[in-house]
């Protein structure tokens, strides 16, 4: 693990502990233990948003503010957390809508055995994005892993190859 880039290092694990908080929150909400919570979209807190924010929070800490790098995975953060509480959020209220209205077609064409109406076999998915308050708290928790991430690194004392790369 030495090797590998510890902002991806960073960017996924909050990744995947936003997956994993996902069933505490569903288990708060609804007082019941569902594991596959960890492998949906949607929810709180959005992983989207911690994995940006971990990553950008993680260059901003070892880059600074002005660096490009810096720019670059802030201003792709805030693209990916508009999406998943704009875009993905409608998209998830549309497949609702369209899911109501093939329920209602299938109990229309039961009352009239002259319309036919085939069913699907399965829904469209209804949670794909994420309430404005899942995406901050997302970005909360990513900066929070993110500086974390960058103190740890910093802390280290560098080897010699570390040292000769930034000669």
């Amino acid at each position: 693990m030495e090797k590998m880039n510890r902002g991806i290092l960073t960017a996924l694990s909050a990744i995947g502990i936003a997956q994993g908080l996902k069933i505490l929150t569903h288990k708060k909400l609804t007082g019941n233990w569902d594991l596959k919570q960890a492998f949906t979209t949607g929810g709180m807190p959005s992983s989207h948003s911690a994995g940006v924010a971990a990553l950008a929070s993680y260059v901003a800490a070892n880059k600074g503010w002005r660096h490009t790098e810096t720019s670059l995975a802030t201003v792709f953060g805030v693209i990916v957390m508009y999406d998943a509480q704009g875009i993905r959020r409608h998209t998830g209220e549309i497949a609702q809508l369209v899911n109501d209205l093939e329920d209602n077609l299938v109990k229309f064409s039961g009352e009239f055995p002259s319309f036919e109406y085939v069913e699907r076999e399965k829904e469209l998915k209804e949670i794909l994005g994420h309430q404005p308050v899942e995406v901050g708290a997302g970005a909360l928790l990513g900066i929070a892993l993110g500086l974390i991430s960058a103190k740890i690194e910093n802390g280290k004392p560098k080897k010699h190859e570390d040292l000769e790369l930034e000669e």
